[in-house]
């Protein structure tokens, strides 16, 4: 009777240390849940996503407003009717000039007398 309750008490420890001690145990487990869960957010951000990019190809094929819309912020056209316009910033003005190289003071050389 003491070798058979021996013996299920080493197998029970065999059993909770394989569990959760070894490679392909609860840690296992453990990280593969979060590894789902980190995926399962990742792709309802890619669903989204998806849906932005589905409703602008729809807007796209439908109406010409999106069409214009994007001609004017990516390709920088502008239509037959309208004078375009570009404002170039003005440089400051300084008050002296830049960039000049400072005045040497004059060398002096010995002379014979």
């Amino acid at each position: 009777m003491k070798w058979l309750a021996a013996s299920l008490l080493a197998a029970l420890l065999l059993l909770q240390y394989r569990l959760w001690m070894s490679n392909d145990g609860a840690r296992e487990v453990w990280r593969l849940s979060a590894a789902v869960s980190a995926q399962q957010s990742e792709n309802a951000q890619l669903a989204q996503r998806n849906r932005q990019l589905a409703a602008e190809v729809h807007d796209l094929k439908q109406g010409y407003a999106a069409l214009e819309e994007r001609a004017r912020t990516d390709l920088g056209m502008v239509a037959g009717n309208e004078t375009f316009y570009q404002v170039v910033p003005q440089k400051p003005v300084s008050s002296g000039p830049q960039n000049v190289p400072a005045a040497r003071p004059p060398q002096r050389t010995a002379a014979a007398h």
